[in-house]
């Protein structure tokens, strides 16, 4: 915890200088382009500017309004370059975009678009759309990382949401600076593979026996992949703990605890009155911890999971809880970073609707 060779903040958000190639989107571009995912009034836009014979050149704007860690830039373009209307193409239009990893502040300009606006008219729900999505995963995520840091965060939402944001929320969230994901589809835009633990289900299949399935994990599994036991199963994390610990030595790397917010945990119940016992909570970790260094397991790490937010997490560190990693789920998928897009500009002069304006950002770089 006080280790003067860790820095008191985490690194800053991966910020790549390439971006990622538009194919590993795989993007239904057809679709897109027809405006099957479009907004009907975008769509029909672009059908009022085809039929009157109108071709003007605006400047989109796309902002919004939280400090945030931005993420989906790179997807964003990748539909811009591919689903323009039919006759036009990328180099039709000038691209002004953050990265994916940098800081925005509220109002700040993310994204600047201008040419034709016959050519993206229709694809505004779709670029915004992206940016928001990916911007609440990756702030969310940064927001816990910091929380945590200088322990690692596992990103862990998958089964809070629909199986087609995987790809993206987990870059997004590794962008943030999560170490770890559950999914392969998750760590497949920079090429790697999901990480998981002994799950409730698996141990359920062996009759309740948390030790005979976590053996039948570790004898399955390649090396390289750490064995960390789930050891809630039967309400008794020390006890659970410590059995696992004893059958695999030093095979097992962690323990994940994982206790219902409804029950107390039965190590605790001849301490209760002082503090809420349900739950992962500072006690039970510290039992946990207190029988594995008392037995000579110092070597497995504590994962924790179930219900943790900025703030439990805030609370754990400031308490010196000795997790060795957390592990986050729904409460990376909540809050509010909705992307604005607005025309500023019309044939080089100012277009703004009431309240609204142009506002430069040298920070955009020009996409190519």
């Amino acid at each position: 915890m006080n280790d003067p060779h860790i820095s008191s903040r985490p690194p800053e958000p991966i910020r790549s200088a390439q971006r990622l190639d538009p194919d590993i989107f795989q993007l239904p571009v057809e679709k897109m382009r027809s405006g099957y995912y479009s907004d009907k009034y975008f769509v029909r836009a672009r059908e009022v500017l085809e039929h009157v014979g109108r071709d003007p050149i605006v400047t989109m704007q796309v902002f919004q309004k939280n400090e945030a860690f931005v993420a989906g830039t790179d997807e964003a373009i990748a539909i811009l370059k591919l689903c323009l209307t039919e006759g036009y193409t990328f180099d039709d239009l000038e691209v002004f975009s953050l990265h994916d990893g940098d800081r925005a502040r509220p109002w700040e300009s993310v994204m600047h678009i201008t040419g034709s606006y016959a050519a993206f008219a229709h694809l505004e729900t779709l670029y915004v759309g992206v940016l928001a999505r990916r911007t609440r995963i990756a702030t969310n995520t940064r927001a816990v990382v910091e929380a945590a840091w200088p322990r690692p965060i596992m990103f862990f939402p998958a089964r809070h949401d629909h199986w087609m944001v995987q790809t993206g929320d987990g870059w997004a969230a590794h962008i943030a600076g999560a170490i770890g994901v559950s999914t392969d589809a998750q760590a497949s835009w920079w090429g790697s593979e999901g990480m998981g633990t002994v799950p409730h289900a698996l141990i359920a299949a062996f009759g309740g026996d948390t030790v005979a399935a976590t053996v039948a994990f570790s004898d399955a599994m390649p090396d390289e992949v750490n064995v960390i036991a789930l050891v809630d199963f039967d309400n008794d994390c020390v006890g659970t703990s410590l059995a696992v610990a004893q059958a695999l030595g030093e095979k097992l790397w962690g323990v994940r605890l994982d206790t219902s917010a409804a029950l107390a945990d039965k190590s605790l119940s001849g301490e209760m009155g002082d503090f809420d016992p349900r739950g992962v909570n500072p006690r039970l970790v510290e039992r946990v911890r207190q029988a594995f260094d008392s037995s000579g397991f110092e070597h497995v790490k504590i994962v924790v999971s179930g219900g943790f937010s900025v703030e439990k997490i805030r609370h754990f560190e400031a308490a010196g809880v000795p997790v060795d990693s957390y592990g986050v789920g729904s409460a990376l998928v909540r809050g509010n970073y909705d992307y604005t897009a607005d025309v500023v500009r019309l044939d080089g002069k100012p277009s703004a609707k009431v309240g609204r304006w142009y506002r430069p950002n040298e920070r955009l770089e020009r996409v190519r």
